[in-house]
């Protein structure tokens, strides 16, 4: 079955506007939790600790994404990406709007956050499954040879989502007193967050399932989980490894950044957002760069190059941080983000080629929302947690920072992939 040029775009726009939607609903949580959601929900705490609080239940997502993966990495494998990938994305955009609805700890005292948790946890779970599915349309539709090109539609939606939340909140923030944005206006991206799931919806319903899924006979009885845990358990370290170092300094540069700019250093909130702004533009602007690459290159190579320069940049962004400037911050944050993006760009066609059709979804979901589970849900938790017993240093963050990426080189090495053979087809790599 051959994919023809129309329905390979409108694959590919499904892929990526649906993974941007899902992606600017994780964000804007994401983004609120950094601003806002310390002084609405956990009033009586100290700014660091109630910023700390406010990431525990950001970290709550993390945590859910690799039940998510494990879920509908089930379904996708048994009935097919496109069905798992509607319900992804109608149940992410049932908790965000949810989450604009929630009252703050001065109307319900603690029941607030406690139904931020509840509903964080539904978010994770439908980008736990997001991911693979929406990788998977992309790769498993692809031309022979334009696999990571494709698979990178899939990856655009982070920095597109991104970009969205980031721009949404600095607008209000400017537009709004702070008064009128501590009160409603931070729910105002969640409340709209519905009529981008609408679009995507339609969009989605409209494409067919991939050639890879329905090619694929063979039925086990077996639970993908248990088959891949069972023969596939060194792939899906590898595949962790791969996104890991990328996932790690990603919060860092993006997510802790605006919490420690803002209540360690005292700058601007309008300062921060347009250093997100711009790890967004530039991941972006880079991504189908890379990915072109990875094809030419291969990907373990461009992989390797972004691991390399990501390690060697883990320090000076605090540096830049350190001077106050919204020029220098933003240089920090873009040249951090060009190793993450060669890492991230590439990533979806090659863990997707080190499993075999059949257990696919759920083993490269689950390689890549463990990573984002350690590398973007502890790491600013442990990034914030540092600035308490250090004083405000930032010395923790940058050292952790750096082994993530240590790690990523490490397990590229174990797991090397005949990328030549498998930019031909899709295999097995024994590891």
């Amino acid at each position: 079955m051959t994919t023809t040029p129309p329905q390979m775009r409108r694959v590919a726009l499904a892929s990526a506007l649906g993974t941007s939607i899902e992606w600017y609903d994780f964000f804007i949580y994401t983004t609120a939790s950094a601003l806002v959601f310390n002084k609405l929900f956990f009033p009586t705490l100290s700014p660091v600790a109630g910023v700390l609080s406010a990431f525990a239940t950001y970290a709550v997502g993390y945590v859910a994404r690799p039940l998510g993966a494990v879920v509908f990495g089930h379904f996708g494998d048994r009935i097919g990406r496109k069905r798992s990938l509607v319900w992804t994305l109608l149940m992410m955009g049932i908790a965000t709007f949810l989450v604009g609805c929630v009252p703050t700890h001065a109307s319900v005292g603690t029941l607030a956050p406690l139904l931020l948790v509840v509903l964080r946890f539904v978010q994770g779970m439908a980008v736990g499954g997001e991911w693979g599915g929406a990788a998977l349309i992309s790769v498993e539709h692809a031309p022979k040879g334009r696999r990571t090109f494709f698979g990178a539609f899939a990856q655009i939606g982070s920095p597109v989502g991104l970009l969205l939340a980031t721009t949404m909140f600095a607008v209000l923030n400017g537009l709004l007193s702070a008064e009128q944005f501590e009160s409603w206006g931070w729910r105002l991206p969640f409340l709209v967050s519905i009529v981008l799931v609408a679009v995507g919806f339609v969009v989605r319903m409209r494409i067919e399932e991939t050639p890879d899924f329905e090619q694929s006979a063979a039925r086990s009885d077996v639970l993908p989980i248990v088959e891949c845990l069972r023969t596939s358990w060194r792939q899906i370290v590898v595949g962790l490894g791969i996104f890991a170092g990328g996932f790690a300094a990603y919060y860092v540069l993006t997510t802790f950044m605006l919490a420690y700019t803002t209540t360690q250093l005292g700058l601007p909130k309008s300062v921060a957002l347009a250093g997100q702004i711009v790890a967004a533009a530039v991941e972006a602007a880079l991504m189908f760069v890379f990915a072109s690459m990875g094809d030419k290159y291969g990907r373990g190579k461009v992989i390797g190059w972004g691991a390399v320069a990501g390690l060697l940049w883990a320090v000076p962004p605090f540096w830049l941080f350190g001077t106050g400037s919204a020029f220098w911050l933003c240089v920090g944050v873009g040249v951090g983000l060009i190793g993450v993006t060669a890492t991230y760009s590439v990533g979806a066609a090659y863990v997707a080629e080190l499993f075999a059709p059949r257990v696919r979804y759920t083993g490269m979901s689950l390689s890549y929302q463990l990573a984002g589970a350690i590398g973007g849900g502890l790491v600013p938790l442990f990034s914030t947690a540092s600035l308490e017993w250090t004083g405000g240093h930032y010395w923790p963050v940058a050292v952790v920072t750096a082994l993530f990426y240590v790690f990523t080189l490490v397990c590229l090495r174990i797991g090397r992939v005949r990328e030549r053979a498998a930019a031909q087809a899709p295999v097995r790599v024994a590891l």
